[in-house]
């Protein structure tokens, strides 16, 4: 395997390190409101319930969840980078822009949630998304000898 294409793992890597570490401010806010607020049996008694109990502090929780939307088709395509062989440069780099955007966005998403910043922030991370499915596709038609 060619070094451009196991250079795709690393910013791989990072969108994993974004999760974990939203994660674990879910868990630590979570946490920290269970202490300072005892819930009550009725408080888990359903969904409903336990997303009223947990309100004051459910974005990290909006955030975790979103980063298991548009990511997974990021975490779909690295492998067929890796296994056709075109993890290239380019790939490698919209592979860090769009972590660094997902980063960005869970950053305001958690904190300030700026909406008009976090959506285009979002829209940015996905038009880099689509622009490595757009490359890998053009890649895979170019190898098979089909034109467009």
């Amino acid at each position: 395997m060619r070094d451009t294409n196991l250079a795709i793992i690393w910013p791989t890597v990072a969108m994993a390190a974004v999760i974990f570490s939203v994660w674990s401010v879910l868990l630590r806010q979570r946490f920290a409101h269970i202490a300072a607020n005892r819930p009550t049996a009725a408080d888990f008694a359903s969904a409903e319930a336990v997303g009223h109990y947990f309100r004051p502090v459910e974005r990290p929780a909006q955030n975790l969840a979103n980063l298991f939307e548009m990511p997974v088709l990021y975490f779909a395509l690295v492998p067929l980078l890796i296994v056709t062989g075109n993890a290239s440069g380019i790939q490698v780099a919209l592979a860090w822009v769009f972590v660094a955007l997902r980063l960005v966005h869970s950053i305001i998403h958690i904190g300030p949630n700026t909406i008009r910043t976090r959506a285009r922030v979002y829209i940015a991370s996905s038009v880099a998304l689509f622009a490595m499915w757009l490359g890998f596709v053009v890649d895979i038609l170019a190898h098979t000898g089909v034109r467009m």
